[in-house]
C-alpha cells in the first residue's frame, strides 16, 4: 500500500517535470529548492539588513556624535533661512 503510495507520487512529479520542461524529476527537484532556497535566502538577508539598519538608526539617536564645524555652520545657516522665511510671511501677512 505504501509502495502503490510513493510510485503514484513518483509518477505525479515525474509528470509534472515533463510538462514543465525539466530533463526529468531530477532536474525539477533540484531547480525549484533552488529557488525556494534563493527566495529564503533573500528574505532572511532582508531582515538581517532592516535589523543592521534599525540597530544603527537607534545608535545614531541615542549616542549623537558631537557636532565639528560644519555641522555647526549648517545649523547656523539654517537658523537664518527660518528666521528670514518666517520674516517675509509676517510681513506678507501685514500686507
Amino acid at each position: 500500500m505504501i509502495h502503490a503510495y510513493l510510485k503514484n507520487k513518483k509518477l505525479f512529479f515525474e509528470r509534472a517535470a515533463c510538462l514543465g520542461g525539466y530533463r526529468g524529476l531530477t532536474d525539477s527537484a533540484v531547480l525549484t529548492v533552488q529557488e525556494k532556497a534563493k527566495k529564503i535566502i533573500a528574505e532572511i538577508e532582508q531582515i538581517l539588513v532592516s535589523k543592521k539598519d534599525s540597530e544603527i538608526l537607534l545608535d545614531a539617536i541615542t549616542n549623537p556624535p558631537k557636532a565639528n564645524k560644519n555641522h555647526m555652520k549648517a545649523a547656523s545657516e539654517n537658523q537664518a533661512l527660518l528666521s528670514k522665511n518666517e520674516l517675509t510671511k509676517n510681513l506678507d501677512s501685514n500686507h
